[in-house]
């Protein structure tokens, strides 16, 4: 199936950070979700008293390779988000960032950073509401195992953006956070040698795409369907 085309106009992605506004959620699966499992469960009430500003995109290919060799062709495929990449490589790839901007560090988000910002506001299984088309997201099978999506990653911007002006918060890639696997939300034994990864992935069902859904990746890992985004903070001088 041919995917959506992606928005015209000036690119808003690579290096653009959109300020999430400040506020509260319920971070979590519902009850009455038929999906929901036990790992997204208990709801937890999350406030933000400040905002903080995070990446309209998943990291790019093309800003991938700017870090990578110093320079990249900006091309339709460089803006795919850069897959294959492991924690360590993240840590180097923020760390050379922060240099290059003083005043400034970059992290990946926590786990509740992530899900309230891919929210958007809203409080559904997904940002739009309670369903999901393939013109909402890049995923591959539709809940009967019929492949109904494009079957690879897209570029930045392919499909709208959330509430908060987020692009790919669900779908595309899933995404690397800076937290801890726990079994639960109630649980306090954290796996130091695994992180959660969120928003799933261009090759996923449907269900896997809930704002609430949640797996885990070990640190070393280096996926094709896994990716990442940042949070940018100003130093104070």
């Amino acid at each position: 199936m041919k995917s959506p085309e992606p928005v015209s106009g000036p690119l808003p992605f690579a290096n653009s950070f959109i300020e999430v506004p400040p506020g509260g959620f319920k971070m979590g699966g519902s009850s009455s979700d038929k999906y929901v499992s036990g790992v997204e469960l208990p709801r937890q009430d999350v406030t933000f008293p400040k905002g903080f500003a995070i990446s309209a995109a998943p990291v790019t290919e093309h800003e991938w390779s700017l870090f990578r060799s110093g320079s990249g062709a900006v091309g339709t495929d460089s803006l795919k988000p850069v897959v294959n990449v492991s924690l360590k490589e993240i840590e180097n790839y923020t760390l050379w960032l922060s240099e290059s901007h003083p005043d400034t560090r970059y992290r990946l988000p926590t786990e509740s950073e992530w899900e309230y910002a891919c929210r958007g506001g809203a409080d559904s299984l997904f940002p739009w509401g309670s369903g999901i088309s393939v013109n909402d997201a890049n995923y591959l099978y539709d809940e009967r195992g019929t492949p109904v999506g494009p079957g690879r990653r897209t570029p930045a911007g392919t499909y709208p953006a959330n509430g908060f002006g987020l692009f790919d918060m669900l779908g595309n890639v899933c995404e690397w956070t800076a937290s801890a696997w726990t079994a639960s939300h109630a649980s306090n034994c954290f796996d130091p040698t695994r992180r959660v990864i969120r928003g799933g992935a261009w090759d996923h069902l449907p269900r896997i795409l809930r704002v609430s859904w949640r797996d885990w990746a070990p640190l070393e890992a280096r996926y094709d369907n896994l990716g990442f985004r940042l949070i940018k903070e100003t130093m104070q001088s």
